[in-house]
């Protein structure tokens, strides 16, 4: 039996529905991915830091925050992240697969 205009309407508006619901769950998903990556950072580089500096974990976050400013937003601190990046653009990341591979 063929189908009148009207259930063709309506079977495209369904399937409308269907990718908008999919579109919203691949992006929350991918919000999720990218939350649960930036804490992994985060937590992973925190306990880097107290490790090498078991000195700092008595400080206040106010004292902890002076710190850095003191230690890392200078010139030295500025062209020191700048050599490191110059390094780490020009050797090729060994941790994640390129294009192609996996």
């Amino acid at each position: 039996m063929k189908k009148t205009t009207n259930e063709k309407i309506e079977m495209y508006d369904d399937k409308i529905k269907q990718y908008r619901n999919k579109k919203k769950q691949l992006i929350q998903q991918n919000k999720t991915a990218e939350r649960k990556a930036r804490n992994h950072r985060l937590f992973k580089r925190a306990a880097l830091l107290e490790s090498m500096l078991p000195d700092t974990i008595e400080l206040t976050d106010e004292q902890f925050e002076m710190f850095l400013k003191m230690t890392t937003a200078n010139d030295f601190g500025r062209d020191k992240l700048s050599q490191i990046k110059s390094q780490v653009s020009a050797v090729p990341n060994i941790e994640s697969p390129q294009a192609g591979e996996a």
